[in-house]
């Protein structure tokens, strides 16, 4: 059974640890913040997430003269500083165990394990959710609901520290993934680390792009460049902690890239036989994009895009939405596209096949246009 958490302590005061700080808020655990950044905490407080940890002298325990032991201690700092801060967390007795939530795990472990933390309070973890923008002002206290969370304990783990981890997730309204800290790392090199890099190499193109292109730009290049939006001090820190696996993906997709440009200047030169590779190429990327996991796990279900045009002004969504509530629609994805210079855009309202003409007949009939 997972332990009850009365008292967790974060440190780390950006998106993902007031995150979690707000969730668990919501549950009515006291929640404590440290962070080096004292506007950080600040801005955590003020939105609810917990008051500000002040530590006693190593060893105090519950009853000491801070009063302030923590049953749990989340560490949401960069990866390559998880093992230094375990470290001094633990010399000053500040929780009876510890986890941290950065998305590099084996690594933090082994320098933990070389700096003498003690590996038997301690569970590594990894929350799969997250955000363009950084900072305790981006988080949300529902942004790990229905998420992975991946939880990598060493042989000396304890059944308490696994059991207070466990318990966090819970909370967090997560969907615990017990996982090895090397296959971790190899499994975010795919689907995280090395997207990002991708994301990022192709928005860097837009650089130096006449204005005519981003006048053009549209759906496409946002969603394919959406992630490239993030800190890159962050991200080098997270991809120097994931560099082998990280590099490895990168350098597959390099071959594929290479082969599908070398197509593209034959088939360019004449050559009409070489649209076949570029062919074999999509359908795989094809076959890749059907194996994402659906929003309840396990294969992604084929539903139906209802397209609405919708004004760009307040309330205009959550007429959309009533509607839906109106007929027995269930919403299963929304995405907003918005026309360049114009004050509407469409709503892409994603449904299950057998409710799209449902949904399509009552906008109709209340006036919507529907493309």
């Amino acid at each position: 059974m997972a332990s009850e958490l009365r008292t967790v302590l974060v440190v780390g005061t950006g998106l993902i640890g007031t995150s979690v700080a707000l969730a668990l808020r919501r549950h009515g655990v006291r929640v404590l913040l440290a962070d080096r950044d004292q506007g950080a905490v600040r801005l955590a407080r003020e939105l609810g997430a917990g008051e500000e940890w002040r530590p006693g002298q190593p060893g105090t325990g519950p009853d000491g003269p801070s009063g302030q032991r923590a049953d749990l201690a989340v560490i949401a700092v960069p990866p390559g500083h998880v093992a230094t801060e375990l470290l001094d967390l633990q010399r000053l007795d500040a929780a009876a165990c510890y986890t941290d939530v950065a998305s590099v795990k084996a690594e933090p472990i082994a320098q933990a394990a070389r700096l003498g933390c003690d590996l038997t309070t301690y569970v590594a973890s990894h929350p799969l959710a997250g955000r363009e923008r950084s900072g305790p002002g981006a988080a949300r206290a529902e942004l790990f609901l229905g998420r992975p969370w991946a939880l990598c304990p060493t042989e000396e783990s304890s059944p308490e520290a696994r059991a207070a981890v466990l318990r966090l997730v819970e909370l967090c309204g997560a969907n615990p993934v017990e996982v090895d800290a090397a296959e971790h790392d190899r499994a975010v090199a795919v689907v995280s680390h090395a997207p990002h890099v991708a994301a990022s190499a192709v928005a860097a193109r837009l650089a130096d792009a006449p204005d005519v292109a981003l006048g053009l730009a549209g759906q496409g290049v946002r969603d394919v460049t959406r992630i490239a939006g993030g800190d890159p001090g962050l991200w080098l820190g997270i991809l120097s902690g994931n560099a082998d696996p990280v590099a490895e993906v990168l350098e597959a997709v390099s071959r594929d890239l290479a082969e599908a440009a070398s197509a593209l200047r034959a088939l360019s030169g004449g050559d009409g036989t070489a649209g076949e590779d570029i062919t074999q190429l999509l359908k795989r990327g094809v076959a890749g994009h059907g194996r994402i996991p659906g929003k309840h796990g396990g294969p992604a279900p084929a539903y139906v895009v209802v397209q609405v045009i919708i004004g760009d002004r307040p309330g205009q969504l959550a007429k959309l939405f009533q509607v839906c509530d109106e007929v027995g629609v269930n919403v299963e994805d929304v995405r907003l596209e918005h026309a360049p210079g114009l004050p509407l855009g469409v709503a892409e309202v994603a449904v299950q096949p057998e409710a799209a003409p449902v949904l399509t007949r009552a906008l109709h009939e209340r006036g919507w246009q529907v493309p």
